[in-house]
C-alpha cells in the first residue's frame, strides 16, 4: 500500500514554537470537508494482536520457566522493544489430547482483553503456527504468592491485607466485568517482582483458563477449581459469581495460619469438609489475630451464596479498607501523576488513539510500576476504575470544589477512550505519565510497525479500521477524517514521517 519508507531516513524533531503554532491553527480550523469523528470509542483490550506468524518473527526466547499438560512457559525478549516478557506455548495436538481446544484457549484471551487492571495479568498478543498458539503476557519475577506463603509460617494481618485487598480489588472488578474466575488459589496469583519489603508486594491474579462470562442473576453449573479453595455449591454444581469470594475467604484464612479451614489427606476428604463448611480457629493458631480479621473470614466463608459477602463489599469490610491501603499513601508520584492528568490534552483522536496502543502494549514494567500504586490509591472503593467522585475528591485537596469539579470534566472528556465514564487503568497510564517518554522513537517505530500490518511503510484506512473499531461504530468519513489528521501529503495513508509528526506536535 503505497511505497515503503525507510526508518533511518525520518528524523523524530520536535517542531518550533512557530510550526506547532501553526499547525495548531490548522487544526482548530478544519477545511469544510472535514467532518468530526463523532461517538469514536475504543477499549485497549482490542489492541491485543492475534497474529498468524512464527513466534520467532516477534521473540527470542531466554528460558525455559516450566512445563504442563498443553505445553511450555518461557522466559522471551520482544525483539523490537528489549522488552521480557512470559510465553504460553500451547501444543494444539497435545491440547486436543488432554482435553482442552482451540477454543478454549481463544476463549481466554477473549476475556482477558476485557480486563484492565493492575492486579490482573496483562497479556499482549496471541499468535499461532501450524502446530502451537503462543499466549504473551507481561513477566512477573516474583514467583507463585503459593511458594511466599510456604517460605512463611503465617503472615502479618498488615501484609496478608495488603495481599487480600489487592486479589479482592481484581476479583470485584472481574465481577464488575460479568467475569467469574472459577480457580482462585495462591498458585494463580504471581508476585509481580520478589519485594524488597513485604509491604510492597505486587500481586497478579492470572490463569482465566476456567473463567467464564456470567449475566447478573444467572447460574452456573461446571464444577471446577481446585479442592482446597472449591466453593462448596460449586460441588453441587449451580452457582454464582461469589464462589470466588469463598476461595479469596480460604486464601486469607491460609495467609493469617499457615493451613486451610477445610484440609484433608485426600481429595475427597477436603470436599467432604467443604460440603459442611464447618471450620474453627485453633487457639493455638489463632490467639494473636484480631476479632476483625476474623469477623471477614466469617462473612467471605458463608454457605449460602446468597447470605455471603461479595468481593466489593469485602473492599469496604473496616479490616481490610484501614490495614490493606495502609501502603498507598501520598507521593510525590501521586502529585505527578494528577498534574500531568490535569494538562492532558489530545485535541486529535488518532493521536490520543496511538497513545492508548502505546501505553497499554509498549510501556516497560518499570513505566508502569510508578503509576500503579497511584492509580490504587485514587480508587479509594477498589473497583479497579476512577470515578469521577473519586477524581474530584483527589482535585479538591488543592483546589477549590467548583474547579475540581471543571477539572475532572475536562479530564474526563478527553482521557476516557471507551467512554464508558471512568478513568480507566490504562487510560489513567495513557495520561498520567511523561509524553516525551511515551512518544520516544522506540515507542513510535514500534506502534507504527503494529499498525503497519502488511508492512508497506505505510498505514492504510483499511489496517487503520482493523486496529480501532470499537465500541461506537463511526461513519466511512469518520475513518477519512481521522486518516486526515495526520495525512499531509494528501494520499489518504500515514507514513512514518507523518505518524511521528502527528505525536510529538499536537500534544
Amino acid at each position: 500500500m503505497g511505497c515503503s519508507v525507510g526508518r533511518k531516513d525520518v528524523k523524530f524533531a520536535r517542531k518550533s514554537a512557530g510550526e506547532e503554532t501553526a499547525a495548531r491553527q490548522g487544526e482548530d480550523q478544519p477545511g469544510p470537508a472535514a467532518e468530526k469523528p463523532d461517538h469514536f470509542h475504543f477499549h485497549t483490550g482490542q489492541f491485543i494482536q492475534r497474529l498468524q506468524a512464527p513466534f520467532s518473527t516477534q521473540y527470542r526466547v531466554i528460558k525455559e520457566l516450566g512445563s504442563g499438560n498443553f505445553g511450555r512457559v518461557y522466559q522471551a525478549q520482544h525483539k523490537e522493544t528489549g522488552e521480557f516478557r512470559a510465553v504460553k506455548e500451547i501444543e494444539k495436538a497435545r491440547a486436543e489430547r488432554f482435553g482442552g481446544s482451540h477454543k478454549k484457549f481463544i476463549a481466554e484471551v477473549e476475556i482477558l482483553s476485557r480486563l484492565d487492571h493492575p492486579n490482573i495479568l496483562k497479556i499482549y498478543e496471541m499468535m499461532e503456527d501450524g502446530r502451537r498458539f503462543y499466549v504473551v503476557s507481561e513477566m512477573c519475577m516474583g514467583g507463585e504468592l503459593f511458594t511466599y506463603i510456604t517460605s512463611r509460617s503465617s503472615l502479618s494481618e498488615p501484609i496478608a491485607a495488603i495481599i487480600m485487598w489487592q486479589v479482592l480489588s481484581a476479583v470485584a472488578y472481574c465481577h464488575s466485568q460479568g467475569v467469574v474466575h472459577r480457580d482462585i488459589k495462591p498458585e494463580n496469583l504471581l508476585l509481580d517482582s520478589p519485594p524488597t519489603i513485604p509491604e510492597h508486594i505486587r500481586i497478579k491474579l492470572i490463569d482465566f483458563g476456567t473463567s467464564t462470562l456470567f449475566a447478573s442473576g444467572g447460574r452456573l453449573s461446571q464444577r471446577l477449581g481446585t479442592a482446597y479453595y472449591i466453593a462448596p455449591e460449586v460441588l453441587g454444581m449451580s452457582y454464582n459469581e461469589k464462589c470466588d469470594v469463598w476461595s479469596c475467604g480460604v486464601i486469607l484464612y491460609v495467609l493469617l495460619c499457615g493451613f486451610p479451614p477445610f484440609a484433608g489427606s485426600t481429595d475427597e476428604e477436603i470436599l467432604r469438609r467443604v460440603k459442611s463448611g464447618k471450620y474453627s480457629f485453633p487457639h493455638e493458631s489463632w490467639q494473636n489475630v484480631s476479632i476483625e480479621a476474623k469477623s471477614l473470614i466469617k462473612k467471605m466463608l458463608v454457605m449460602e451464596p446468597a447470605n455471603r459477602i461479595s468481593a466489593q463489599e469485602c473492599l469496604a469490610d473496616p479490616w481490610i479498607s484501614t490495614l490493606g491501603r495502609a501502603n498507598l499513601s501520598s507521593t510525590e508520584a501521586t502529585v505527578l501523576s494528577l498534574s500531568n492528568l490535569q494538562v492532558f490534552n489530545s485535541a486529535r483522536k488518532l493521536r490520543q488513539a496511538f497513545l492508548a496502543f502505546i501505553s497499554s502494549q509498549l510501556m516497560s514494567k518499570e513505566q508502569e510500576r510508578e503509576f500503579s500504586q497511584t492509580f490504587q490509591r485514587l480508587d479509594k472503593n477498589g473497583d479497579g476504575r476512577l470515578s469521577r467522585e473519586e477524581l474530584i475528591e483527589a482535585y479538591s485537596e488543592t483546589m477549590s470544589l467548583a474547579e475540581a469539579e471543571t477539572t475532572v470534566s475536562r479530564i474526563l472528556e478527553q482521557v476516557d477512550v471507551d467512554g464508558n465514564g471512568f478513568i480507566d487503568y490504562s487510560e489513567f497510564l495513557m495520561a498520567s505519565s511523561n509524553q516525551q517518554s511515551l512518544t520516544s522513537k522506540g515507542n513510535l517505530e514500534a506502534a507504527f510497525a503494529a499498525f503497519d500490518k502488511d508492512k508497506s511503510g505505510k498505514i492504510s484506512l483499511a489496517e487503520l479500521r482493523e486496529m480501532l473499531t470499537g465500541v461506537h461504530p463511526i461513519s466511512d468519513s469518520a475513518w477519512a477524517d481521522l486518516i486526515r489528521q495526520a495525512d499531509q501529503d494528501g494520499d489518504g495513508e500515514i507514513d512514518l514521517a507523518e505518524f511521528a509528526h502527528l505525536m510529538q506536535v499536537y500534544a
